[in-house]
């Protein structure tokens, strides 16, 4: 009966201890994992805060507007990811200038457009220096997006995944499966590198999107007249070539009828005859008057 007691006592102390020894390693990995939280939110003194901005403005010039803003960004060093210009025709019309030229008068409108990357520091002092380059603003936002969670998120992440390849190193061989498993966690780990990397630069670099564009523009130019009508002859010389063209005509219809000439003889003829016995058989029905 002692002996069967001792046994339970034994297992039940090694219960507890084994709980014991569980719950403080439990907490010494939330301590830990709350001290690594804590020190990469704070590494470099700052959260990881990105800002995008988005300007829509109306200037006097879409050209030098560019040359502009592209002088400004690269003072603050910044960077021109993405440019375009492109013009819209509102109204065209062409009036007569001469006999072979005509005047081309245009209404357009001009607009631009600038993706660009600034330091962050410097997108205020940029949204400022724009806004006075621009006659008046259309609309102005910025956004600012807090990625300090998933930055952790990531960090943690690949430490885990470089701990568990570290692990799975250590048994693996080169025909055990572990390899395969080992490679997929690698590759993992890189891809949470690499997005904390770009957050590091969207954090560094803000994103600002510029969308430009002048009032309607009216230009007049000197072009050559395509209406081919304009350069048809004169009336006179058109009316003599056409005489001209009637008499060649009518001279070949008497050349086509003469390859017929056979028979135009002998449909004639044979209308003669015809008309001859049909004048001569009316003659004989004729009845002559009687006398009185």
């Amino acid at each position: 009966m002692k002996r069967h007691f001792a046994i339970v006592a034994i297992a039940t102390i090694t219960f507890f201890a084994c709980n014991s020894e569980k719950k403080a390693e439990m907490a010494d990995y939330a301590a830990a994992d709350t001290v690594s939280a804590d020190s990469i939110l704070t590494e470099n003194g700052t959260e990881k805060m990105t800002k995008t901005a988005d300007m829509r403005f109306r200037v006097k010039d879409v050209q030098q507007t560019k040359q502009k803003l592209s002088e400004t960004l690269k003072k603050q060093g910044g960077l021109v990811m993405e440019f375009s210009i492109s013009s819209a025709v509102k109204d065209t019309e062409k009036l007569r200038f001469s006999a072979d030229s005509l005047k081309e008068i245009t209404s357009y409108q001009t607009d631009g457009y600038m993706v660009a990357r600034v330091p962050a520091e410097h997108l205020d002092e940029l949204t400022n220096d724009i806004a006075g380059m621009a006659i008046f603003v259309d609309n102005q936002s910025l956004k600012m997006e807090d990625k300090s969670l998933s930055y952790i998120e990531n960090r943690l992440k690949a430490e885990n995944r470089q701990q568990a390849v570290v692990q799975i190193n250590k048994v693996a061989s080169k025909k055990s499966p572990n390899v395969q498993s080992a490679l997929v966690i690698k590759d993992d780990y890189v891809d949470r590198k690499i997005q904390n990397l770009a957050i590091d630069q969207q954090v560094k670099y803000s994103t600002i999107t510029l969308s430009f564009y002048q009032d309607h523009t009216v230009k007049s130019m000197i072009v050559a007249n395509d209406n081919i009508y304009d350069y048809k002859p004169s009336f006179f010389r058109r009316l003599g070539l056409n005489l001209a063209d009637g008499w060649m005509y009518f001279k070949e219809l008497i050349l086509l009828l003469s390859k017929f000439w056979m028979f135009i003889v002998v449909g004639f003829t044979a209308f003669l005859v015809i008309r001859y016995y049909t004048k001569k058989q009316q003659a004989k029905v004729i009845i002559p008057p009687t006398g009185s």
